[in-house]
């Protein structure tokens, strides 16, 4: 199976959670926070949405940081994607 993403959405595969601080206490999972960092895994065609024009501004494979509280998860074959509007995604980590 495979996600086909419509309009301007986005289908992100979130990246792992760091399991140690920086000064390196190991993390328990509970008290992981859920990163906001995640890699594209497809892209909508953009398009009008909503009366609007929208340009596709990220690609396949680009790392993004996306808001907090935004999209829907999706788990599809045993792996968690989250689902998201392009306005959602605050920037690309080049």
């Amino acid at each position: 199976m495979k996600l086909v993403p419509l309009g301007d959405r986005v289908v992100l595969k979130q990246c792992e959670a760091e399991e140690t601080t920086k000064s390196g206490i190991i993390l328990a999972a509970k008290s992981q926070e859920k990163p906001q960092e995640a890699e594209v895994i497809a892209v909508g065609p953009g398009g009008m949405v909503d009366g609007k024009e929208v340009t596709m501004q990220v690609a396949v494979g680009d790392k993004v940081i996306y808001s907090k509280y935004a999209g829907n998860e999706v788990k599809l074959e045993d792996e968690e994607y989250i689902i998201v509007k392009q306005s959602d995604i605050l920037a690309i980590v080049k």
